[in-house]
């Protein structure tokens, strides 16, 4: 089990073991986080995952795919820490991740 921690815009945070082997955005949604939806089902086909990734977590969640970057091209604010939650994916190496939810997704 991976510790992820989702902070939803207004700065509540959600603490919650997910398997390993799921995504940021499987995780979220199975725990029921706000902010999360993941309306393609973890097909990089949507924005509805996107999240920001805490600095010190970032070098260790890998780079995103050209396909997750146009994704992100129509994400709401992003940023250099933007990543599309279903696009990471959860091992003993992310015990402890950090993510937080952009203030557009409620």
């Amino acid at each position: 089990m991976v510790n992820v921690t989702y902070i939803e815009h207004n700065g509540t945070p959600h603490t919650v073991e997910v398997s390993d082997g799921l995504t940021v955005m499987k995780g979220a949604v199975d725990h029921l986080i706000p902010g999360i939806d993941g309306d393609c089902g973890g097909a990089c086909a949507c924005a509805t995952c996107h999240i920001y990734v805490a600095e010190p977590w970032r070098h260790l969640t890998g780079v995103a795919s050209q396909d997750e970057k146009d994704m992100l091209e129509c994400a709401i604010d992003p940023t250099e820490a933007s990543r599309l939650g279903c696009q990471i994916t959860l091992t003993d190496t992310l015990n402890g991740l950090v993510v937080y939810m952009p203030q557009s997704q409620r």
